[in-house]
Protein backbone atom coordinates (compact mmCIF):
# COMPACT_ATOMS: atom_id res chain seq x y z
CA UNK A 1 0.00 0.00 0.00
CA UNK A 2 1.30 3.26 -1.03
CA UNK A 3 0.64 6.69 0.87
CA UNK A 4 -1.80 7.92 -1.73
CA UNK A 5 -3.69 5.09 -0.47
CA UNK A 6 -3.70 5.80 3.18
CA UNK A 7 -4.17 9.32 2.72
CA UNK A 8 -7.33 8.50 0.86
CA UNK A 9 -8.22 5.79 3.38
CA UNK A 10 -8.09 8.23 5.94
CA UNK A 11 -9.71 11.29 4.66
CA UNK A 12 -12.76 8.99 3.76
CA UNK A 13 -12.96 7.53 6.71
CA UNK A 14 -12.63 10.42 9.26
CA UNK A 15 -15.74 11.60 6.92
CA UNK A 16 -17.34 8.54 7.40
CA UNK A 17 -17.06 8.41 11.46
CA UNK A 18 -17.53 11.48 12.01
CA UNK A 19 -21.17 12.12 9.71
CA UNK A 20 -21.76 8.55 11.46
CA UNK A 21 -21.85 9.79 15.08
CA UNK A 22 -23.42 13.20 14.11
CA UNK A 23 -26.14 11.92 12.12
CA UNK A 24 -26.70 8.98 14.84
CA UNK A 25 -26.31 11.10 17.60
CA UNK A 26 -28.85 13.65 16.45
CA UNK A 27 -31.71 11.34 15.42
CA UNK A 28 -30.99 9.07 19.07
CA UNK A 29 -31.34 12.50 21.26
CA UNK A 30 -34.47 13.57 19.27
CA UNK A 31 -36.44 10.41 19.60
CA UNK A 32 -35.07 10.07 23.40
CA UNK A 33 -36.23 13.78 23.96
CA UNK A 34 -39.54 13.48 22.33
CA UNK A 35 -40.19 9.93 23.63
CA UNK A 36 -39.64 11.50 27.81
CA UNK A 37 -41.48 14.67 26.58
CA UNK A 38 -44.41 12.99 25.34
CA UNK A 39 -44.51 10.33 28.70
CA UNK A 40 -43.97 13.67 31.42
CA UNK A 41 -47.53 15.13 29.91
CA UNK A 42 -49.41 12.31 29.91
CA UNK A 43 -50.75 11.01 33.40
CA UNK A 44 -49.83 7.69 34.90
CA UNK A 45 -52.88 5.06 35.32
CA UNK A 46 -50.99 2.18 36.15
CA UNK A 47 -51.09 -0.04 39.11
CA UNK A 48 -47.60 0.98 40.13
CA UNK A 49 -48.66 4.03 39.83
CA UNK A 50 -51.43 4.14 42.83
CA UNK A 51 -49.04 1.61 44.59
CA UNK A 52 -46.77 4.69 44.54
CA UNK A 53 -49.39 7.04 45.33
CA UNK A 54 -50.47 4.84 48.32
CA UNK A 55 -46.80 5.18 49.62
CA UNK A 56 -46.76 8.80 49.38
CA UNK A 57 -49.95 9.21 51.53
CA UNK A 58 -48.64 6.84 54.14
CA UNK A 59 -45.51 8.90 54.28
CA UNK A 60 -47.61 12.23 54.50
CA UNK A 61 -49.53 10.33 57.68
CA UNK A 62 -46.47 9.74 59.56
CA UNK A 63 -44.07 12.42 58.53
CA UNK A 64 -45.84 15.01 57.07
CA UNK A 65 -44.48 17.16 54.57
CA UNK A 66 -40.83 16.56 55.79
CA UNK A 67 -41.62 12.82 54.97
CA UNK A 68 -43.25 13.25 51.88
CA UNK A 69 -40.56 15.11 50.68
CA UNK A 70 -38.18 12.10 51.16
CA UNK A 71 -40.74 9.62 50.02
CA UNK A 72 -40.08 12.14 46.73
CA UNK A 73 -36.39 11.90 46.38
CA UNK A 74 -36.77 8.02 46.35
CA UNK A 75 -35.95 6.42 42.83
CA UNK A 76 -40.26 5.36 43.85
CA UNK A 77 -41.04 8.53 43.57
CA UNK A 78 -38.86 9.98 40.66
CA UNK A 79 -42.28 10.61 38.32
CA UNK A 80 -44.29 11.25 41.47
CA UNK A 81 -45.33 14.83 41.05
CA UNK A 82 -46.81 16.72 44.49
CA UNK A 83 -48.36 19.85 44.22
CA UNK A 84 -49.35 22.64 47.42
CA UNK A 85 -51.51 24.86 47.76
CA UNK A 86 -50.04 27.32 46.17
CA UNK A 87 -49.62 25.44 42.71
CA UNK A 88 -45.79 24.94 43.23
CA UNK A 89 -44.67 21.32 43.28
CA UNK A 90 -42.61 20.19 46.36
CA UNK A 91 -39.36 19.86 45.31
CA UNK A 92 -39.38 22.39 43.54
CA UNK A 93 -39.71 20.44 39.59
CA UNK A 94 -41.11 22.02 36.73
CA UNK A 95 -44.51 20.39 35.84
CA UNK A 96 -45.65 19.98 32.44
CA UNK A 97 -48.20 22.56 31.89
CA UNK A 98 -50.55 19.78 29.97
CA UNK A 99 -49.78 17.26 33.23
CA UNK A 100 -50.98 19.75 35.74
CA UNK A 101 -53.79 20.52 34.06
CA UNK A 102 -55.29 17.12 33.58
CA UNK A 103 -54.74 16.57 37.30
CA UNK A 104 -56.38 19.02 38.69
CA UNK A 105 -59.31 18.74 35.97
CA UNK A 106 -59.68 14.93 37.28
CA UNK A 107 -59.18 15.94 41.04
CA UNK A 108 -62.04 18.63 40.64
CA UNK A 109 -64.66 16.32 38.58
CA UNK A 110 -63.79 13.56 41.16
CA UNK A 111 -62.95 11.10 38.36
CA UNK A 112 -59.58 10.88 39.12
CA UNK A 113 -59.71 8.37 41.98
CA UNK A 114 -56.55 6.41 42.62
CA UNK A 115 -54.96 8.27 39.92
CA UNK A 116 -54.79 12.10 41.82
CA UNK A 117 -54.81 12.26 45.67
CA UNK A 118 -55.43 14.91 47.90
CA UNK A 119 -54.08 14.77 50.96
CA UNK A 120 -54.46 17.61 54.04
CA UNK A 121 -52.09 18.62 56.53
CA UNK A 122 -52.23 19.46 60.16
CA UNK A 123 -52.38 23.17 59.51
CA UNK A 124 -55.06 22.72 56.72
CA UNK A 125 -53.17 23.23 53.48
CA UNK A 126 -53.88 20.91 50.71
CA UNK A 127 -51.39 19.01 48.48
CA UNK A 128 -52.13 17.33 45.32
CA UNK A 129 -50.33 13.98 44.40
CA UNK A 130 -50.07 12.05 40.84
CA UNK A 131 -47.63 10.22 38.76
CA UNK A 132 -46.22 10.77 35.13
CA UNK A 133 -46.10 8.10 32.20
CA UNK A 134 -42.57 6.49 32.40
CA UNK A 135 -43.16 5.48 36.29
CA UNK A 136 -40.14 3.15 37.79
CA UNK A 137 -38.13 4.08 35.18
CA UNK A 138 -34.52 4.48 36.69
CA UNK A 139 -33.57 8.06 36.36
CA UNK A 140 -33.26 9.90 33.15
CA UNK A 141 -35.67 7.32 31.42
CA UNK A 142 -34.35 3.96 29.74
CA UNK A 143 -31.48 5.54 27.81
CA UNK A 144 -32.81 8.87 28.23
CA UNK A 145 -30.57 11.91 28.81
CA UNK A 146 -30.90 13.52 32.49
CA UNK A 147 -34.75 14.85 33.52
CA UNK A 148 -33.04 18.87 34.24
CA UNK A 149 -35.79 21.23 36.20
CA UNK A 150 -37.03 24.05 34.16
CA UNK A 151 -37.52 21.42 31.03
CA UNK A 152 -39.93 19.50 32.48
CA UNK A 153 -37.92 16.76 33.74
CA UNK A 154 -37.21 15.21 37.27
CA UNK A 155 -33.71 16.05 38.82
CA UNK A 156 -31.30 13.75 39.29
CA UNK A 157 -33.18 11.23 42.21
CA UNK A 158 -30.25 9.49 44.40
CA UNK A 159 -29.92 6.21 44.52
CA UNK A 160 -30.23 4.08 48.12
CA UNK A 161 -26.33 3.95 47.90
CA UNK A 162 -26.11 7.56 47.93
CA UNK A 163 -25.33 7.89 43.99
CA UNK A 164 -27.51 8.28 41.11
CA UNK A 165 -29.15 5.43 39.83
CA UNK A 166 -28.96 4.60 35.94
CA UNK A 167 -27.23 6.48 32.83
CA UNK A 168 -27.52 8.22 29.56
CA UNK A 169 -27.12 4.36 27.71
CA UNK A 170 -25.15 5.23 24.36
CA UNK A 171 -26.16 2.67 21.25
CA UNK A 172 -22.39 1.15 21.67
CA UNK A 173 -23.45 -1.91 18.90
CA UNK A 174 -24.89 1.01 16.81
CA UNK A 175 -21.74 3.10 16.56
CA UNK A 176 -19.40 -0.05 16.04
CA UNK A 177 -21.34 -1.40 13.38
CA UNK A 178 -21.37 2.21 11.56
CA UNK A 179 -17.50 2.23 12.59
CA UNK A 180 -17.32 -1.24 10.44
CA UNK A 181 -19.25 -0.38 7.80
CA UNK A 182 -17.17 2.80 7.35
CA UNK A 183 -13.97 1.12 7.90
CA UNK A 184 -14.74 -1.55 4.75
CA UNK A 185 -16.23 1.64 2.53
CA UNK A 186 -13.35 3.96 2.97
CA UNK A 187 -10.76 0.86 2.22
CA UNK A 188 -12.62 -0.07 -0.92
CA UNK A 189 -12.69 3.46 -2.34
CA UNK A 190 -9.14 4.16 -1.74
CA UNK A 191 -8.05 0.72 -3.04
CA UNK A 192 -10.49 1.76 -6.18
CA UNK A 193 -8.58 5.16 -6.47
CA UNK A 194 -5.58 4.14 -5.70
CA UNK A 195 -5.54 1.64 -8.35
CA UNK A 196 -5.44 3.25 -11.42
CA UNK A 197 -2.63 5.51 -10.33
CA UNK A 198 -0.52 2.45 -9.33
CA UNK A 199 -0.55 0.88 -12.55
CA UNK A 200 0.11 4.51 -14.59
CA UNK A 201 3.14 4.87 -11.92
CA UNK A 202 4.31 1.06 -13.20
CA UNK A 203 3.89 2.19 -16.87
CA UNK A 204 5.61 5.28 -16.43
CA UNK A 205 8.56 3.39 -15.06
CA UNK A 206 8.51 1.00 -17.99
CA UNK A 207 8.31 3.85 -20.27
CA UNK A 208 11.41 5.65 -18.59
CA UNK A 209 13.50 1.61 -19.36
CA UNK A 210 12.61 2.14 -22.97
CA UNK A 211 9.13 -0.24 -23.02
CA UNK A 212 6.49 1.73 -24.68
CA UNK A 213 4.23 -1.06 -25.50
CA UNK A 214 0.28 -0.53 -25.15
CA UNK A 215 -1.05 -1.91 -21.40
CA UNK A 216 -4.31 -0.48 -20.87
CA UNK A 217 -5.65 -1.42 -24.70
CA UNK A 218 -7.06 -4.87 -23.14
CA UNK A 219 -9.88 -2.48 -21.04
CA UNK A 220 -9.24 -4.82 -17.82
CA UNK A 221 -9.48 -1.55 -15.84
CA UNK A 222 -12.67 -0.45 -16.58
CA UNK A 223 -14.41 2.83 -18.52
CA UNK A 224 -16.15 5.67 -17.09
CA UNK A 225 -13.83 7.90 -14.68
CA UNK A 226 -10.92 10.17 -15.21
CA UNK A 227 -8.12 8.36 -13.52
CA UNK A 228 -9.37 5.62 -15.73
CA UNK A 229 -9.23 7.01 -18.88
CA UNK A 230 -5.35 8.22 -18.06
CA UNK A 231 -4.65 4.53 -19.30
CA UNK A 232 -5.55 5.00 -22.72
CA UNK A 233 -4.12 8.21 -23.03
CA UNK A 234 -1.05 6.76 -21.71
CA UNK A 235 -1.32 4.55 -24.59
CA UNK A 236 -1.67 7.24 -27.08
CA UNK A 237 1.28 8.92 -25.77
CA UNK A 238 3.49 5.60 -25.80
CA UNK A 239 2.36 5.17 -29.09
CA UNK A 240 3.41 8.75 -30.46
CA UNK A 241 6.43 8.40 -28.48
CA UNK A 242 7.35 4.71 -30.20
CA UNK A 243 6.30 6.76 -33.70
CA UNK A 244 8.88 9.68 -33.11
CA UNK A 245 11.30 7.51 -32.45
CA UNK A 246 11.29 4.99 -35.08
CA UNK A 247 10.51 7.49 -37.28
CA UNK A 248 13.83 9.05 -36.20
CA UNK A 249 15.72 5.64 -36.43
CA UNK A 250 14.62 5.57 -40.17
CA UNK A 251 15.34 8.93 -40.80
CA UNK A 252 18.98 8.05 -39.85
CA UNK A 253 19.26 5.20 -41.66
CA UNK A 254 17.72 6.86 -44.62
CA UNK A 255 19.78 9.74 -44.48
CA UNK A 256 23.20 7.15 -44.14
CA UNK A 257 21.94 5.35 -47.10
CA UNK A 258 21.42 8.29 -48.91
CA UNK A 259 24.77 10.26 -48.40
CA UNK A 260 26.73 6.86 -49.00
CA UNK A 261 26.29 6.48 -51.98
CA UNK A 262 27.42 9.91 -53.69
CA UNK A 263 30.66 9.81 -50.96
CA UNK A 264 31.57 6.36 -52.71
CA UNK A 265 31.32 7.76 -56.31
CA UNK A 266 33.10 10.91 -54.60
CA UNK A 267 35.89 8.26 -53.68
CA UNK A 268 35.54 6.65 -56.73
CA UNK A 269 36.38 10.10 -58.99
CA UNK A 270 39.20 10.82 -56.65
CA UNK A 271 40.72 7.38 -57.12
CA UNK A 272 40.12 7.97 -60.90
CA UNK A 273 41.33 11.72 -61.05
CA UNK A 274 44.95 9.79 -59.45
CA UNK A 275 44.89 6.97 -61.69
CA UNK A 276 44.47 9.16 -65.02
CA UNK A 277 45.53 12.21 -64.66
CA UNK A 278 44.75 12.82 -68.20
CA UNK A 279 40.99 12.49 -66.89
CA UNK A 280 40.93 15.25 -64.39
CA UNK A 281 38.74 17.37 -65.73
CA UNK A 282 35.92 14.63 -66.30
CA UNK A 283 36.68 13.64 -62.59
CA UNK A 284 36.35 17.18 -61.08
CA UNK A 285 33.16 17.67 -63.14
CA UNK A 286 31.65 14.74 -61.35
CA UNK A 287 33.48 15.63 -57.89
CA UNK A 288 31.41 18.82 -58.85
CA UNK A 289 28.24 16.97 -59.16
CA UNK A 290 27.82 14.64 -56.33
CA UNK A 291 28.89 17.58 -54.05
CA UNK A 292 25.96 19.51 -55.09
CA UNK A 293 23.39 16.23 -54.96
CA UNK A 294 24.81 16.65 -51.08
CA UNK A 295 24.26 20.21 -50.83
CA UNK A 296 20.93 19.39 -51.93
CA UNK A 297 20.26 16.62 -49.85
CA UNK A 298 21.09 18.42 -46.77
CA UNK A 299 19.48 21.65 -47.72
CA UNK A 300 16.40 19.63 -48.00
CA UNK A 301 17.54 17.71 -44.90
CA UNK A 302 17.40 20.83 -42.67
CA UNK A 303 14.19 22.56 -44.00
CA UNK A 304 12.88 18.80 -43.02
CA UNK A 305 14.00 19.25 -39.51
CA UNK A 306 12.69 23.12 -39.15
CA UNK A 307 9.06 22.50 -40.37
CA UNK A 308 9.29 18.90 -38.19
CA UNK A 309 10.50 21.52 -34.94
CA UNK A 310 7.87 24.49 -35.81
CA UNK A 311 10.29 26.88 -35.00
CA UNK A 312 11.83 29.43 -37.07
CA UNK A 313 9.10 29.39 -39.47
CA UNK A 314 8.98 33.05 -41.65
CA UNK A 315 6.30 35.24 -40.81
CA UNK A 316 2.69 34.93 -41.97
CA UNK A 317 1.56 36.81 -44.59
CA UNK A 318 -1.33 37.52 -47.01
CA UNK A 319 -0.84 35.44 -50.18
CA UNK A 320 -2.98 35.05 -53.65
CA UNK A 321 -2.71 31.93 -53.87
CA UNK A 322 -4.22 31.16 -56.87
CA UNK A 323 -1.49 34.07 -58.75
CA UNK A 324 1.21 32.13 -56.73
CA UNK A 325 0.01 28.50 -58.18
CA UNK A 326 -0.05 30.18 -61.40
CA UNK A 327 3.21 31.35 -61.28
CA UNK A 328 4.45 27.75 -60.31
CA UNK A 329 2.90 26.45 -62.96
CA UNK A 330 4.21 28.78 -66.01
CA UNK A 331 7.75 28.23 -64.79
CA UNK A 332 7.02 24.13 -64.59
CA UNK A 333 5.34 24.34 -67.85
CA UNK A 334 8.57 26.25 -69.44
CA UNK A 335 10.76 23.41 -67.85
CA UNK A 336 8.64 20.61 -68.51
CA UNK A 337 8.66 21.79 -72.44
CA UNK A 338 11.83 20.56 -72.72
CA UNK A 339 10.96 17.02 -72.55
CA UNK A 340 8.43 17.01 -74.20
CA UNK A 341 5.93 17.37 -71.38
CA UNK A 342 3.07 20.64 -70.21
CA UNK A 343 1.59 21.74 -67.61
CA UNK A 344 -1.70 23.36 -68.08
CA UNK A 345 -3.57 25.87 -64.99
CA UNK A 346 -7.26 26.00 -64.60
CA UNK A 347 -8.65 28.17 -61.92
CA UNK A 348 -12.37 27.78 -60.68
CA UNK A 349 -14.98 29.31 -58.19
CA UNK A 350 -17.76 28.19 -56.04
CA UNK A 351 -20.13 29.69 -53.43
CA UNK A 352 -19.80 33.17 -53.34
CA UNK A 353 -16.26 33.28 -54.88
CA UNK A 354 -17.70 35.48 -57.76
CA UNK A 355 -14.67 37.08 -59.10
CA UNK A 356 -12.58 33.50 -59.40
CA UNK A 357 -10.32 31.46 -57.31
CA UNK A 358 -6.94 33.34 -58.80
CA UNK A 359 -7.85 36.25 -56.01
CA UNK A 360 -8.41 33.63 -53.21
CA UNK A 361 -6.06 35.10 -50.10
CA UNK A 362 -4.21 32.58 -47.71
CA UNK A 363 -2.55 33.38 -44.77
CA UNK A 364 0.82 31.84 -44.81
CA UNK A 365 4.85 32.07 -45.91
CA UNK A 366 4.99 32.68 -49.50
CA UNK A 367 9.03 30.69 -49.93
CA UNK A 368 7.65 28.14 -48.23
CA UNK A 369 3.99 27.77 -49.60
CA UNK A 370 5.71 27.89 -53.32
CA UNK A 371 8.48 25.66 -52.33
CA UNK A 372 5.72 23.20 -51.15
CA UNK A 373 3.14 23.16 -54.18
CA UNK A 374 6.37 22.76 -56.47
CA UNK A 375 7.36 20.01 -55.12
CA UNK A 376 4.22 18.38 -55.81
CA UNK A 377 4.28 19.95 -59.57
CA UNK A 378 7.95 18.81 -59.79
CA UNK A 379 7.21 15.54 -58.70
CA UNK A 380 4.04 14.93 -61.09
CA UNK A 381 6.04 16.14 -64.14
CA UNK A 382 8.78 13.85 -62.92
CA UNK A 383 6.51 10.59 -62.91
CA UNK A 384 4.85 11.73 -66.18
CA UNK A 385 5.36 9.84 -69.81
CA UNK A 386 6.78 11.75 -72.94
CA UNK A 387 4.25 14.09 -73.84
CA UNK A 388 2.08 13.99 -71.18
CA UNK A 389 0.06 16.68 -69.39
CA UNK A 390 -0.01 18.09 -65.79
CA UNK A 391 -3.23 19.30 -65.13
CA UNK A 392 -3.07 22.30 -61.73
CA UNK A 393 -6.48 23.26 -60.73
CA UNK A 394 -7.13 25.74 -58.14
CA UNK A 395 -10.90 25.58 -56.82
CA UNK A 396 -11.96 28.23 -53.73
CA UNK A 397 -15.15 27.15 -52.00
CA UNK A 398 -16.21 29.76 -49.39
CA UNK A 399 -19.07 30.46 -47.41
CA UNK A 400 -21.49 33.60 -46.42
CA UNK A 401 -19.25 34.84 -44.22
CA UNK A 402 -16.15 34.87 -46.99
CA UNK A 403 -14.09 32.41 -45.24
CA UNK A 404 -13.68 29.01 -46.69
CA UNK A 405 -11.08 26.55 -48.44
CA UNK A 406 -8.81 26.19 -51.14
CA UNK A 407 -8.32 23.42 -52.67
CA UNK A 408 -5.30 22.87 -55.31
CA UNK A 409 -5.37 19.30 -57.44
CA UNK A 410 -2.27 18.25 -59.27
CA UNK A 411 -3.08 15.58 -61.94
CA UNK A 412 -0.89 13.46 -63.98
CA UNK A 413 -1.26 10.65 -66.37
CA UNK A 414 1.93 8.75 -64.93
CA UNK A 415 2.33 4.82 -63.43
CA UNK A 416 0.62 6.27 -60.29
CA UNK A 417 1.26 4.80 -56.95
CA UNK A 418 -0.13 0.99 -55.37
CA UNK A 419 -2.89 1.83 -52.88
CA UNK A 420 -1.16 0.63 -49.92
CA UNK A 421 1.76 2.94 -50.48
CA UNK A 422 -0.78 6.14 -50.97
CA UNK A 423 -0.74 6.74 -47.29
CA UNK A 424 3.39 6.84 -47.18
CA UNK A 425 4.06 8.34 -50.37
CA UNK A 426 4.39 12.02 -48.22
CA UNK A 427 7.20 10.23 -45.77
CA UNK A 428 10.56 10.95 -45.83
CA UNK A 429 12.79 8.61 -48.90
CA UNK A 430 9.98 7.20 -50.00
CA UNK A 431 10.06 5.19 -53.43
CA UNK A 432 7.46 3.66 -55.42
CA UNK A 433 10.44 1.63 -57.03
CA UNK A 434 13.60 1.58 -55.10
CA UNK A 435 15.32 -0.37 -57.74
CA UNK A 436 14.48 2.39 -60.15
CA UNK A 437 16.94 4.36 -60.91
CA UNK A 438 15.42 5.98 -64.13
CA UNK A 439 14.18 9.40 -61.78
CA UNK A 440 16.96 11.62 -59.91
CA UNK A 441 15.97 12.47 -56.49
CA UNK A 442 16.04 11.44 -52.58
CA UNK A 443 12.27 11.12 -51.87
CA UNK A 444 12.07 14.51 -49.71
CA UNK A 445 10.05 16.79 -52.23
CA UNK A 446 6.53 14.98 -50.93
CA UNK A 447 7.69 15.10 -47.11
CA UNK A 448 8.51 18.66 -47.82
CA UNK A 449 5.46 19.36 -49.09
CA UNK A 450 3.15 18.00 -46.53
CA UNK A 451 5.21 19.60 -43.63
CA UNK A 452 4.41 22.72 -45.25
CA UNK A 453 1.02 22.22 -45.97
CA UNK A 454 0.61 21.24 -42.35
CA UNK A 455 2.33 23.61 -40.88
CA UNK A 456 -0.49 26.00 -42.75
CA UNK A 457 -3.22 24.69 -40.82
CA UNK A 458 -4.10 22.62 -44.28
CA UNK A 459 -3.86 18.65 -45.50
CA UNK A 460 -2.61 17.20 -48.14
CA UNK A 461 -3.96 13.91 -49.91
CA UNK A 462 -3.10 11.24 -53.19
CA UNK A 463 -4.90 9.03 -55.03
CA UNK A 464 -5.13 6.81 -58.25
CA UNK A 465 -6.42 8.22 -61.38
CA UNK A 466 -9.32 6.67 -63.15
CA UNK A 467 -7.74 5.23 -66.44
CA UNK A 468 -4.12 5.49 -65.16
CA UNK A 469 -2.19 8.31 -62.86
CA UNK A 470 -1.84 10.27 -59.72
CA UNK A 471 -4.37 13.46 -58.49
CA UNK A 472 -2.47 15.18 -55.24
CA UNK A 473 -5.18 17.09 -53.56
CA UNK A 474 -3.94 20.22 -51.46
CA UNK A 475 -6.89 21.61 -48.87
CA UNK A 476 -5.58 24.95 -47.53
CA UNK A 477 -7.88 27.63 -45.25
CA UNK A 478 -9.22 30.73 -46.84
CA UNK A 479 -9.22 33.58 -43.91
CA UNK A 480 -9.94 36.50 -45.88
CA UNK A 481 -13.16 37.11 -48.61
CA UNK A 482 -12.67 37.41 -51.93
CA UNK A 483 -11.84 41.13 -52.92
CA UNK A 484 -14.84 43.00 -55.35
Amino acid sequence: MGRLFWKFFLVILLAQVAATLGVGAFFWVRSQTQDVSAEAAALDTGHRASTTLDGAAIAFKYGATTGLRDYLRTSAGANLYVLDGAGSELLARSVPAKLRAEALRLLGTGAGHGIVRSFTGADGEEFTAFASRGFGRPFGGAGGPPRMAGAGFAPPMPAPGGGPRGGPHIPYITIVVGILASFLFAAALAWTMARPIRALRAAFAAAASGDLTPRFADGKSGKGDELVELGPEFDRMSAKLWALMDNQQRLLHDVSHELRSPLARLHAAIGLAHQNPDKLTQSLDRIERESMRMDKLVGELLTLSRLDSAINLPPLEEVAIGELVHQIATEADFEAELSGRRVQFVSRASGNAGNGAAAAQVKGAPDLLWRGIENIVRNAVKYSPPGGVVEIEVQQELGPSGAGRVFIRVRDRGPGVAEAHLATIFQPFFRADPSSNNVDGHGLGLAIAQRVIAAHGGALAARNRSGGGLCVTIELPCDSPTPA
